[in-house]
């Protein structure tokens, strides 16, 4: 064999032993549950960027649809197994954020949220309801204590409105004091900024 056959059989044999590696790495993420985590983190590298903030400027919905009283009535469950409503919210601004603990941008997003979170808490009229798609509850539960998250979720107890309904995880609202969907985004956001917390507190303000 010469010194090139030699060279490439070599070179065949590291990219055949990489890829397994990578396969392997792959195969215990997957089957420990850690992908989505992973996957995650390296979406929340893109919202380091800046393509990614929420932009009030661009809102989707600015006059969205207005919430009916069957849609106030929608149900849902508190981590406690207490059954609350949407109405219970009604008057006042609504953060509404569609997710499950399997779907990498919803994790990689949850901390700017929770930054939101923090940064309007001091006002008594905004509320946040992070309504969870996760079959198995018990998931979403882990991943909330685990990141250690003080945000409020839920999950559905009732169908699921129409107007609250995408083809895409994570999805959000913002419900305006009248009952308004005046913001809707499809995808992962960034929503830590301080200027996404002051139009809330605006909006809340009114």
């Amino acid at each position: 064999m010469t010194s090139t056959q030699k060279s490439k059989t070599s070179g065949w044999k590291r990219s055949f032993i990489e890829w397994g590696v990578i396969f392997a790495i792959g195969a215990v993420l997957y089957a420990t549950g850690w992908h989505t985590e992973v996957l995650g983190t390296l979406q929340r590298g893109m919202l380091w960027t800046g393509l990614f903030d929420a932009d009030t400027s661009k809102i989707e919905n600015i006059d969205g649809p207005m919430l009916s009283d069957s849609n106030y009535h929608f149900a849902m469950e508190t981590v406690d197994g207490q059954t609350v409503s949407l109405n219970n919210f009604r008057g006042d601004v609504v953060f509404l954020n569609v997710w499950a603990s399997w779907c990498p941008p919803c994790v990689a997003e949850m901390p700017t949220i929770e930054t939101l979170y923090e940064n309007v808490s001091s006002q008594e009229n905004i509320h946040f309801i992070l309504l969870s798609m996760d079959e198995k509850r018990q998931k979403a539960v882990d991943f909330m204590k685990r990141k250690q998250f003080a945000m409020p979720y839920y999950f559905p107890a009732s169908s699921l409105p129409t107007e609250f309904r995408s083809q895409y995880l994570p999805t959000t609202y913002v419900v305006s004091k009248e009952g308004q969907i005046i913001y809707k985004k499809e995808g992962i956001a960034d929503y830590s900024s301080t200027n996404f917390a002051q139009w809330m507190i605006e909006l809340a303000q009114k």
